[in-house]
């Protein structure tokens, strides 16, 4: 396991990972407060570079997609929440009960919330994408203001998709 510090202008945030994948992305004042050592070496430690690079580039704006193995745990279920999040595209949203209707159970609009806010690599696995049918900027676990800030540098907040 290893940990590095990721200034952004959200905040510094922690990027924990295993040798197999990501397995966190922390806002401030969440989550473990670590670094990795600067002469920490192996898979975790490369997966960390590869991590702090992308998301440099997403926040300079000219990544709008991450490549990277993820490893954050979770139920069959919410991976299945998690996989589909990944699939929305950059500058877009579209509501809690679209993303269950495309899971195939329009009915699952709570558990697909619950799940998604039971993310544990926000940004990289874009949760922050997913609004309330009204359009309403609903749950974040970065807050509110973190996701307006990602949706506005997205250019999502005028070409929101509601259903």
């Amino acid at each position: 396991m290893g940990a590095t510090r990721f200034p952004s202008p959200i905040g510094e945030l922690v990027i924990t990972a295993s040798d197999s994948g990501l397995t966190g992305v922390w806002f401030p004042g969440k989550g473990p407060v670590a670094a990795a050592r600067p002469n920490e070496r192996g898979p975790a430690s490369a997966l960390l570079a590869r991590a702090t690079e992308q998301l440099a580039e997403y926040f300079a704006g000219t990544r709008t997609t991450f490549d990277l193995p993820l490893d954050g745990g979770g139920t069959p279920f919410e991976r299945r929440v998690w996989d589909a999040l990944r699939t929305i595209r950059y500058g877009t949203t579209l509501s809690y009960g679209e993303l269950a209707r495309r899971l195939g159970d329009v009915r699952a609009t709570r558990a697909v919330g619950a799940a998604n806010g039971k993310n544990p690599i926000p940004i990289i696995v874009p949760c922050h994408r997913v609004i309330g049918a009204n359009g309403a900027l609903t749950g974040f676990g970065g807050g509110l203001e973190r996701k307006r800030w990602l949706l506005e540098h997205e250019g999502a907040l005028t070409t929101t998709i509601l259903f």
